[in-house]
């Protein structure tokens, strides 16, 4: 018990001792900081003008599930492809859009049926 008591009177005043120290070790003052100006000021950067209008449409929605005798190609946009009249499919599929050439479905990104 006598030592535990000395152990902490020790510890006691080994942390009155560093408070102390660590208050006098502080400088007089505070730092000071001077905000510098930015070098240069931003500039506005410029809105690109508006693009062209593309042109009308090269597909057309399909009405009732078939295309206008205008637009005789059938496309379906899941698998990505065309059916041309007078192909296997192309009376059986139920088109998502309805193109008016093969030139026209391809420049979209889609490929030609196989068969």
């Amino acid at each position: 018990m006598r030592w535990t008591r000395r152990i902490l009177g020790a510890g006691v005043v080994a942390g009155v001792a560093w408070a102390l120290w660590r208050r006098l070790d502080r400088p007089d003052r505070t730092l000071e900081w001077q905000p510098r100006p930015f070098p240069l000021a931003p500039q506005p950067v410029p809105v690109p003008a508006a693009p062209e209008p593309l042109g009308p449409p090269t597909w057309v929605a399909p009405t009732d599930g078939t295309c206008p005798a205008t637009h005789p190609v059938k496309a379906k946009l899941r698998s990505g492809i065309f059916h041309v009249p007078g192909g296997e499919f192309h009376d059986r599929t139920v088109p998502d859009r309805c193109y008016a050439d093969a030139a026209a479905a391809e420049a979209d990104g889609l490929r030609a049926a196989k068969r």
